[in-house]
């Protein structure tokens, strides 16, 4: 095991349901892309302001805060977990967060 602070794992299930995965081809983008778009553009402007902000404390401290850590590895999990969801890899429908 890596000593990484984050890491992804996919528990793929063994079969996934033929109702969802033709709702998701059809309407996918419709009921997971506008919602989930929307509100991870929003979360992802914000992670870059605070990447940026980020880098700079950790130029003159040397630590990355931990409030902002948090909050780029929550948007980096939502993405990932609608990701996932997109490429079908999941029938579970993505929270809207990023715990």
């Amino acid at each position: 095991m890596s000593k990484y602070p984050a890491r992804m794992k996919i528990d793929h299930p063994p079969q996934l349901s033929r109702f969802l995965l033709l709702l998701k081809v059809l309407f996918g983008w419709l009921y997971l892309g506008i919602p989930h778009g929307l509100a991870l553009w929003l979360y992802g402007i914000g992670a870059a302001f605070v990447t940026f902000i980020a880098f700079w404390v950790i130029l003159f401290t040397g630590n990355y805060p931990k409030g902002m850590f948090d909050f780029v590895v929550g948007f980096i999990r939502w993405q990932m977990r609608v990701n996932a969801y997109i490429m079908l890899l999941t029938d579970d429908y993505p929270p809207f967060s990023g715990k």
